[in-house]
């Protein structure tokens, strides 16, 4: 499974808007909504709102992954967006978080979800593609960068 499999190029935002936590569960699931027009705006939101309350997603070094599962969808589906400025998500190191990455998957699908998660997570360790996904200038330049990084062995 690679990430451009759930990942669209339309579903990347170079300079997120949102400025607290539930403005940014909002902004990424408006984001899904555009790339996936099948999806409810609503009812994403309420996914990932249920999930942040057992525990935060924010992992720590400007990265976060908010993620669900949602009865009726057909596959795994992905958002992702750019703070500049940075949210304050609750992180477990207390630090703002710029990077998030949204993941919806099916209502029976823990295998794939759970293989999501870990690659998400191993890519996103990587301090040098951190910094590159900040400085990239455009949403299409961010989408190549991840499928790019995505790619490597």
């Amino acid at each position: 499974m690679r990430i451009a499999d759930f990942l669209s190029p339309q579903a990347v935002v170079a300079d997120m808007q949102a400025r607290t936590k539930p403005e940014v569960l909002r902004e990424l699931s408006a984001t899904l909504v555009r790339a996936h027009p099948s999806l409810r705006e609503d009812r994403l939101v309420a996914v990932l709102q249920e999930r942040e309350k057992l525990g935060s997603t924010g992992i720590g070094e400007g990265v976060a992954i908010p993620h669900g599962k949602l009865a009726g969808m057909d596959s795994l589906q992905a958002a992702f967006c750019v703070s500049r400025t940075g949210v304050d998500f609750e992180a477990i190191d207390g630090k703002p978080t710029h990077l998030f990455f949204a993941l919806v998957a099916p209502e029976n699908s823990a295998g794939v979800h759970l293989k999501a998660l870990a690659r998400i997570s191993r890519l996103f360790k990587n301090p040098r593609f951190r910094a590159a996904i900040l400085e990239a200038p455009t949403a299409s330049d961010i989408h190549a960068l991840i499928v790019q990084e995505d790619a490597r062995p």
